[in-house]
């Protein structure tokens, strides 16, 4: 049987039927998989990613250990939470040996559309080889990008692409669906703007609704955080029983 990878560029999109006995992969470039992956990479013990807010504060009670609180709406931190979801904020300092109650707008509910999945890993520009190389090993793979506000991101788009390229290029007769096929159209034109132009990743990703909602609530540190390529080797897992991240 051949490989197979498909895309989703929206979590609406997948059929209910798609997720059993397939690895999914959740991408939410700006920002949740990016920090979530620098979470980890800083030492957090875990990551819960919740629904809603009322879930973070709830949750809190119930878990042992050193717990802190994570995330956004509309790309601002939550009042009372101890972070945002800026990747500069989870450093061993702020997150070591802690867990972490995490809530996002767009990413933590992409997660919960592949909970019916054989297994869940999260995917950023950042450790993007660390999450190809295990990739390599897995049969069929779904990559599920969140979006923003249901909305088609450009960001998750360009990142969906990337992989389905290294994918490709592993083996040649992979088969794909026609998102997976359009992500990798987009990341080639990238590619090739990148050598005609110079423009790099940073700049692509400040021009998308993503990036430009950071830019206006004075957040634009974040996308040359999210823009950086292979600075992380680490795969999130999402432990779909325990439903809890960690790293693989």
């Amino acid at each position: 049987m051949p490989k197979s990878i498909n895309v989703h560029f929206l979590p609406e999109l997948i059929p209910e039927q798609l997720l059993a006995k397939k690895t999914f992969v959740v991408i939410d470039v700006l920002r949740a998989t990016t920090t979530i992956a620098h979470a980890l990479a800083a030492g957090a013990k875990s990551v819960v990613p919740c629904l809603e807010v009322a879930d973070v504060r709830q949750r809190k009670g119930e878990l042992a250990g050193e717990v802190v609180l994570g995330g956004e709406r509309d790309g601002v931190k939550i009042e009372g939470f101890d972070f945002g979801n800026s990747p500069a904020e989870y450093t061993a300092e702020s997150v070591g040996g802690k867990t972490l109650l995490f809530t996002t707008t767009n990413g933590t509910r992409a997660m919960k559309r592949a909970s019916g999945a054989a297994q869940v890993l999260l995917a950023a520009f950042a450790n993007f080889s660390a999450v190809c190389d295990r990739l390599s090993r897995e049969q069929h793979i779904e990559v599920l990008c969140a979006g923003t506000n249901q909305e088609v991101a450009r960001e998750d788009v360009l990142l969906a692409g990337a992989i389905v390229d290294d994918q490709h290029n592993s083996d040649s007769r992979i088969s794909m669906n026609d998102q997976a096929l359009l992500a990798a159209d987009s990341w080639s034109r990238f590619r090739q703007d990148l050598a005609d132009h110079e423009t790099p990743l940073h700049e692509t990703l400040r021009s998308s609704r993503g990036g430009r909602n950071l830019i206006e609530i004075g957040l634009e540190r974040d996308i040359e955080i999210a823009a950086q390529i292979d600075t992380l080797y680490v795969v999130p897992k999402l432990d779909l029983g325990a439903w809890r991240i960690t790293s693989a």
